[in-house]
């Protein structure tokens, strides 16, 4: 039997006992989040929630030439933004750990010994070239590329001479037949036998790190994984993972394979896009529970209910209603415009509660500070910001579409602009009059407006562009009533009163 540690056979003994569901996301550090990954460890998250369970974050970093330096870190950070709560994992405790792959190596090589010593896997002395030459002859013939067993065939004294040579050599795990169908959560009765198209698979490689394939089944056992996730891009390979387990004699978790995310228009969602990873989405300003419900919106796992009014769920809501039995097994298309609808109402929803009404007004600042470094003049204040976000909420997608030039008439509050086309009496009872309206509205105010121009001899044209100057400093944007209608009356009257001439004397109506 596997000659263990201690800390090993605590490990095992701990899986066993495991009753409650168990998953995992297991990202390898190679680049950043993405809408794909997101998705998968959003649906083994909810799985864990639904039926009481806990989610584990396994990094596994074994294809070490690959590593993106902060790319873990970026990772759990973007899943604690997204609202997923990880219950073990690196930095966050747990008694099976290491929860990184790169740190157990010692447990891989056990595990190889095991299989070494009960015949299922043997030393592969193969050179590259040689394994290259197979690759180049198979293309030839139009075949696909397979390593052709050589290695399982050398006798115990072949192997005994090229160790005592030093050979450099990796470890091969013996494929034999599956006929059993894999009984996939999602898809069904799912039948592969991978002996049939592959020759057998490296399981530690030369420089002594496992295969994905390899540490992936053995991590998955001695965590106590009752259940995996993941993409159906792994459907082909899970045959190969039974086969591991068979060859441990350990009983191996329940898999389901979801189906591919695809854009709108059917093609296959590409990291080269530049546009799917989570951070890309973070900059731009959606909000996490708006991203979290597109990306379910694609995948389901819940109830369809036709015609139903689009709602954005908490990730409780979210966890209580999901069915694994209701995921989709045929691709998912994503739909962007229902992630900036999504985005719309979370916005509406911040805007409902106290807590997250404040952080809103501070997001807002931020934003605004940022877009206008050099400006003095900066019109924050708390009131004003709500009543902008509160006009703003069923029109603009995204908070950064706030700071825009096109809006900075909201922010950047006119300076040193004093009204010289309108007398001083003209003006109190402009001002009288636009404090007076009930329906603060761009139709009314025109209509208030034009009335006011004719009743004082006044050209409309000319006093919309003294209004405008007053209100924005601007000499083009939107028209000045729905201008006034953004700004609100209260600022509206200050931002007047503001640009007010400073003498005493009676000003002549500009002509």
């Amino acid at each position: 039997m596997l000659k263990i540690s201690r800390r090993l056979l605590i490990q095992q003994c701990l899986r066993h006992a495991h009753t409650q569901v168990r998953v995992r996301f297991a990202p390898s550090p190679t680049g950043h989040l993405h809408l794909g990954g997101l998705r998968t460890a959003l649906y083994n998250f909810l799985y864990a929630r639904h039926l009481g369970g806990k989610f584990l974050l396994r990094i596994e970093d074994t294809d070490q030439a690959r590593l993106v330096p902060g790319a873990s870190e970026r990772l759990v950070e973007d899943l604690l933004w997204a609202g997923i709560e990880i219950d073990e994992g690196p930095g966050f405790g747990g008694q099976l750990g290491p929860y990184v792959q790169s740190q157990r190596t010692e447990t891989y090589s056990k595990a190889i010994e095991e299989l070494l010593r009960n015949g299922t896997a043997y030393r592969c002395f193969c050179t590259e070239r040689r394994l290259d030459l197979l690759r180049k002859e198979a293309l030839r013939t139009r075949q696909v590329p397979r390593y052709d067993n050589k290695c399982r065939h050398l006798t115990p004294a072949e192997v005994d001479s090229l160790l005592a040579k030093e050979t450099p050599h990796c470890i091969r795990f013996k494929l034999t037949d599956h006929e059993e169908p894999l009984e996939d959560l999602i898809y069904g009765q799912v039948h592969h036998n991978v002996s049939d198209t592959e020759g057998d698979p490296v399981v530690m490689k030369s420089d002594q790190f496992p295969t994905y394939h390899f540490a992936n089944v053995v991590d998955d056992h001695l965590m106590g994984i009752t259940h995996v996730l993941r993409g159906v891009e792994w459907q082909i390979s899970t045959t190969k993972h039974l086969l591991l387990y068979k060859a441990f004699g350990w009983q191996p978790p329940k898999f389901g394979h979801l189906p591919l995310l695809v854009n709108a228009d059917g093609t296959k969602l590409s990291k080269r896009q530049g546009d799917i990873g989570i951070q890309h989405f973070r900059e731009r300003g959606y909000f996490p529970q708006a991203l979290v419900n597109y990306v379910v919106s694609a995948g389901g796992g819940f109830e369809h209910r036709e015609n139903a009014k689009q709602q954005l769920l908490s990730m409780r809501e979210l966890y209580e209603q999901f069915h694994i039995e209701r995921v989709n097994s045929h691709p998912s298309r994503l739909n962007p415009e229902l992630l900036d609808d999504l985005n719309r109402l979370e916005i509406v929803q911040r805007l409902s509660g106290n807590e997250s009404q404040t952080k809103l007004v501070k997001l807002v600042q931020q934003l605004v500070k940022q877009a206008y470094p050099q400006q003095p003049n900066l019109d924050l204040a708390e009131d004003h910001i709500l009543d902008v976000l509160h006009w703003s909420s069923k029109r603009l997608v995204l908070l950064q579409d706030l700071s825009s030039s096109k809006l900075s008439f909201l922010w950047v509050k006119p300076s040193d602009y004093q009204i010289k086309d309108l007398t001083v009496g003209q003006l109190a009872h402009l001002l009288q009059l636009i404090n007076d309206i009930q329906d603060f509205h761009k139709d009314e105010l025109n209509v208030k407006l034009k009335s006011f121009a004719q009743k004082e001899n006044i050209k409309f044209p000319q006093m919309m562009k003294t209004l405008r100057a007053a209100l924005s400093g601007l000499k083009e944007g939107p028209g000045v009533a729905e201008m006034m209608e953004i700004l609100g009356k209260a600022v509206t009257l200050e931002r007047l009163k503001e640009a007010l001439p400073k003498e005493s004397v009676h000003l002549e109506q500009h002509q």
